[in-house]
């Protein structure tokens, strides 16, 4: 498995600075996704993001958080990613 090693900084509504480790990256229906990170160890958390394009041509991640979009994500990151076990 080949790991990406880009991390990437998100600000929380909060204005918390939070850092994910960008794993791979895939387009599905014409949108962008980012699975993503919390780490690197078997502790680690990992999300899938999805990239929103603003008016202004800013590019925003927001978690995918439905359940059958979530599905679909992982079974396709799981393929790109071998070796790697995806839970929900």
């Amino acid at each position: 498995m080949q790991k990406k090693s880009d991390s990437i900084c998100f600000e929380t509504e909060d204005g918390e600075e939070v850092r994910f480790f960008v794993i791979e990256e895939t387009k599905l229906a014409g949108d962008n996704y980012l699975l993503v990170s919390d780490g690197m160890g078997e502790e680690a958390t990992a999300y899938i993001m999805q990239e929103i394009t603003e008016e202004n041509e800013e590019k925003i991640y927001e978690m995918v958080e439905d359940g059958k979009k979530l599905e679909a994500l992982s079974k396709v990151f799981s393929e790109l990613i071998e070796n790697v076990e995806l839970k929900l």
